[in-house]
């Protein structure tokens, strides 16, 4: 059993939006530095990256890892969201899903586990079990019953900006996805609200590589302040993206490394959460900026 990792906020980065997230049963979701970093595994044969390396038995031992990496939460996801992916039923979902959520409750009971969902059954099922987010890329807009299980476990929830992945949007300019997003944002965080869900629940995904042209990727990765003025705190999920591919002309495999020095870029703009694949190294391109801030900070 690993050693359980300290949870105190460390608070050297003034102006990130950033630990105020409280999660299913009301727990502050707490990081033990400046940043939270979410780790994935995925548990499907055919994810952009990764797929069919960490199913079965294989992914609680990845899960395990990136805990001891440094996880601040580990992101459960049993259904591709790559664009031209076969969607799955629930059910095949739950398959995929469940037996890995219930392996790593028994090995870890106070590991913080999000699971990466648009189905209603599958997030109540989830939520039972003892996950405390809700990672949704629709926005409850593939399954409205969701909707009613985030009311009714008022759990964490990651409210991402997408639409059709295979459709991309060539003729928005860069100005006007901006402005779509955070419209996106304050609109579905007073409809979620509303409708019960606590503010305090919610953070945001602009949904990088969802619908959107690189560049269109990269004007909102520019910009975080559009979102962080509504509050709330913003998880970004760059991970080894297309985007990288199209700029510096890497494939999947070669992506690590403008990962880790985007995410460093974006948390000194104030992004505080970072779903990435490779833990360890992103943590520590993280903690070299959070060094480098420190210093700066002081006088002289």
């Amino acid at each position: 059993m690993m050693a359980s990792r300290p949870i105190a906020v460390n608070s050297d980065f003034c102006g990130a939006v950033g630990s105020q997230w409280r999660v299913a049963g009301g727990r502050a979701l707490t990081t033990s530095a400046s940043f939270g970093v979410m780790g994935i595994v995925n548990l499907t044969p055919d994810s952009f990256f990764d797929g069919g390396r960490h199913r079965g038995v294989g992914g609680v031992t990845h899960a395990l890892r990136l805990l001891e990496q440094g996880a601040d939460i580990v992101d459960l996801g049993a259904e591709s969201t790559r664009p031209g992916a076969t969607p799955v039923s629930a059910d095949e979902e739950m398959a995929r899903l469940l037996p890995t959520l219930a392996s790593l409750r028994r090995s870890l009971p106070s590991a913080a586990i999000s699971v990466d969902t648009s189905h209603a059954t599958t997030a109540a099922a989830a939520l039972e079990m003892g996950a405390v987010v809700i990672n949704d890329v629709s926005a409850c807009s593939r399954d409205p019953a969701l909707l009613d299980v985030l009311v009714q476990f008022k759990p964490g929830y990651v409210l991402m900006h997408g639409w059709d992945t295979g459709r991309q949007d060539h003729n928005c300019h860069e100005e006007d996805m901006r402005s779509q997003v955070r419209s996106f944002f304050a609109k579905n965080l007073d409809r979620l609200v509303r409708s019960g869900l606590p503010e305090e629940r919610i953070v945001l995904d602009p949904g990088i590589g969802f619908g959107k042209t690189a560049q269109q990727n990269f004007a909102l990765l520019a910009h975080p302040e559009d979102w962080l003025e509504l509050g709330r705190p913003v998880v970004v999920g760059l991970s080894r993206k297309s985007l990288f591919g199209v700029l510096c002309g890497l494939s999947p495999e070669q992506r690590g490394t403008a990962t880790t020095t985007a995410t460093a870029l974006l948390w000194e703009r104030g992004v505080f959460w970072h779903r990435v694949h490779d833990v360890a190294e992103v943590r520590q391109a993280l903690a070299v900026a959070v060094a480098l801030r420190r210093v700066c900070k002081q006088p002289g």
